[in-house]
């Protein structure tokens, strides 16, 4: 495994944001609009990304992961775990998006599953949570195919876009790991 990685799979390896990564990051952002709008609306520029990465990079209760492409080491998409609360909850909220180029390949399954064993493994965490727009078909997809189990809907749950949206909450936790209803990654 390379240095700079924390979880590498067949095709995908995660590593943490850098400041460095602004130009390709943004860049990849720009050609992915089409594929993000509605539902995303990641950093586009070196100043907006400077401010969404040190949060990441800074926060203790946010992890942020590039996903890489083994096959060229270009970015593929980001994985983030945010609101990790520990204590009794030991829960996290993942959030996430694949770049145009990436999309439909299975990246982000590979991407996701690598995520979820660094949150139950490294982390520590027993649960995370996604919670997905129901029109975003592609997103309930990922979530559905890595395990996660639809738990409920939260109307007007998040700002995005100018408005409240509904969302529907999706939940994976180590048990479910580990009785092989999820999505496993070795």
């Amino acid at each position: 495994m390379s240095a700079r990685h924390l979880a590498e799979g067949p095709r995908v390896a995660l590593r943490p944001f850098a400041y460095e990564d602004a130009a390709e990051f943004t860049a990849r952002v720009r050609e992915s609009r089409a594929l993000h709008h509605p539902w995303l609306f990641p950093p586009e520029t070196t100043p907006a990304y400077r401010a969404y990465a040190g949060r990441l990079i800074e926060d203790p209760t946010k992890a942020g992961f590039l996903v890489c492409d083994r096959e060229d080491g270009g970015l593929a998409g980001y994985v983030n775990i945010n609101n990790i609360v520990h204590g009794g909850f030991l829960s996290g909220a993942l959030g996430y998006g694949a770049f145009a180029h990436a999309a439909g390949r299975g990246l982000m399954t590979e991407a996701l599953g690598l995520v979820v064993a660094h949150a139950f493994g490294t982390l520590g965490l027993h649960r995370l949570e996604i919670n997905v727009q129901p029109g975003n078909a592609a997103s309930v997809a990922l979530a559905r195919r890595c395990g996660f189990r639809l738990e409920g809907y939260s109307p007007e749950f998040l700002f995005i876009d100018g408005a409240w949206r509904d969302h529907q909450r999706w939940a994976l936790t180590t048990g479910m790991t580990r009785t092989g209803t999820a999505f496993a990654q070795s």
